[in-house]
């Protein structure tokens, strides 16, 4: 027996006895390398189940591994039937006025909401392994597409080619996480810590926020930057073109929306109260508007929406110079944060629920319902966490609510679109801003500071550079202070000096952006 291998007994000072645990042999470089790469890449090892099985059982295993539909179809009942209606002619109510809102965030048509609200779900329904996820257009997604194709392209001056490229930019961000799912690349998206994305999400909603100050004061002209002194400049700068019509209804309407959302939070069973609160408003403010001619005395109005079903687009994606660079930018950015929203708030769900979500498949079902949505006239999609949150709170069984809610939005699409004519703009603002201030969550910011100082940084500067920056500048502050900065293995002061080093570049960028 080898001394490697040979267990040395001994005894502690009270007499009992205990053993040394042996040292490992030492292995080659090619099997640790090996060992290394599986565990990273493989750590659920996909093909074990297809190991001694028959052609056409791997073929039935391969259909239910890409496509979960076949693994949970067959057991479908009744019951889960009424379940998943319930929550997705909800979530419909609810997908209907953001999506549109959230068209109008990223400069694209109003319509343009509703077709990303029809075609992306049905594909995650067959793709996807949440049964609680669903989807639909994000705010923080769509004020990137607003800010990084705004800057290259004029949505107003030069609307087609802006459309093209938010078509674009949303291909390339499902071929993007679709290969970082096949490549089983999931746990880059792990680089993206909670002190990151509280820290990102409180200060994109922040931005959001401020953005819709364009839609309350009712102002045609508005700046394209997302930094906050930027937008404060556009604000007072037009002081003698505010209406106080907009003003006024934007106020009424955003108060009656926090306040039932306040109400069904303290009343959990009432969830219904607020996720029925948008589409109230948008019907209650279409109702007032056509009573009153509002349109005629500073209100703006959405005006006339197509009705049919998505267009193919797949002839608009753009692959030439020179839009082509700020496309594949775009797309990328806008791909990495969808996911990440997605993939965290699907796994939120499933613990309560107590079953898994692989991160892998996840990206997959993410980036090919992306990519058949930039061939549909769709543009980004994943899944938000509030139509998600009232998706579990209805109490969905699978991920067929997301079937029933597409359903619902072709009924709008085919039958329901000219009923929107007279729905006035400063309700969508009204909506959006209601939606991102549940974003901020400052409780958690509070706790990272009571527990590590160091996270609070981290969570602060994704803040600090989205909001004094831009969207772009205050995620990749934060990943690079993690990355950076991350290991038990770097001191406190040598922390603090990396961080200085980072801030003061970060304010240096800032202040060129002003001048």
């Amino acid at each position: 027996m080898g001394t490697a291998d040979y267990v040395y007994p001994s005894t502690n000072v009270e007499g009992e006895s205990r053993h040394r645990v042996a040292i490992p042999p030492p292995q080659p470089f090619v099997k640790t390398l090996k060992n290394s790469l599986k565990e990273t890449f493989f750590p659920d090892d996909p093909l074990r189940q297809f190991k001694n099985q028959p052609a056409s059982r791997k073929l039935v295993l391969g259909l239910q591994y890409f496509f979960p539909i076949f693994e949970w179809g067959p057991r479908y009942t009744l019951d889960f039937l009424k379940s998943d209606l319930i929550s997705g002619i909800t979530i419909a109510s609810l997908s209907i006025p953001q999506g549109i809102s959230y068209a109008k965030l990223a400069n694209l048509p109003p319509i343009l909401g509703l077709y990303s609200s029809f075609i992306p779900p049905l594909v995650y329904a067959m793709m996807g392994s949440s049964r609680d996820l669903a989807v639909g257009t994000v705010a923080v997604a769509s004020l990137l597409i607003a800010s990084m194709l705004g800057a290259e392209v004029n949505a107003i001056e030069n609307p087609t080619l802006y459309l093209h490229l938010a078509f674009t930019a949303t291909f390339f961000a499902g071929v993007f996480q679709a290969s970082l799912g096949f490549l089983r690349l999931g746990f880059i998206v792990d680089f993206l810590s909670h002190a990151t994305i509280v820290g990102f999400m409180a200060g994109a909603a922040t931005v959001v926020c401020l953005q819709q100050l364009k839609g309350i004061l009712g102002l045609d002209h508005f700046t394209n930057a997302t930094d906050v002194v930027s937008v404060m400049r556009s604000v007072f700068s037009q002081t003698h073109e505010w209406r106080w019509e907009s003003g006024v209804l934007g106020c009424v309407f955003l108060l009656f929306l926090l306040v039932t959302r306040y109400f069904s939070k303290k009343k959990p069973r009432f969830f219904w109260i607020s996720a029925m609160a948008p589409l109230t408003s948008v019907i209650l403010g279409s109702v007032l508007v056509y009573l009153t001619h509002a349109e005629k005395h500073g209100v703006q109005v959405i005006g006339k929406l197509k009705k049919g079903l998505n267009p193919m687009s797949f002839g608009d994606l753009v692959f030439v110079s020179p839009y082509l660079t700020t496309a594949f930018k775009t797309g990328v950015i806008t791909g990495i944060v969808a996911l990440a929203e997605g993939i965290a708030v699907g796994r939120s769900f499933s613990m309560f629920k107590n079953y898994h979500i692989d991160g892998n498949k996840e990206m997959i079902a993410i980036g090919m319902m992306n990519i058949a949505g930039s061939c549909t006239s769709c543009y980004l999609t994943t899944g938000p966490f509030s139509r998600s949150a009232v998706n579990f709170n209805a109490g969905c069984k699978t991920a067929m609510s997301n079937v029933v809610m597409a359903i619902a939005v072709m009924f709008t699409l085919l039958f329901l679109t000219p009923l929107f004519h007279y729905t006035p703009l400063v309700v969508l603002s009204a909506i959006i801003i209601s939606a991102m201030l549940g974003i901020i969550d400052y409780e958690a910011a509070i706790h990272l500071w009571k527990v590590d100082k160091f996270d609070f940084v981290i969570c602060m500067s994704a803040y600090i550079g989205v909001v004094f920056g831009s969207v772009e500048i205050g995620l990749v502050l934060a990943v690079r202070i993690i990355i950076v900065c991350d290991g038990s293995t770097i001191s406190n002061n040598l922390k603090l000096r990396i961080i200085t080093n980072i801030s003061f570049s970060f304010f240096f960028v800032c202040r060129l952006q002003y001048l």
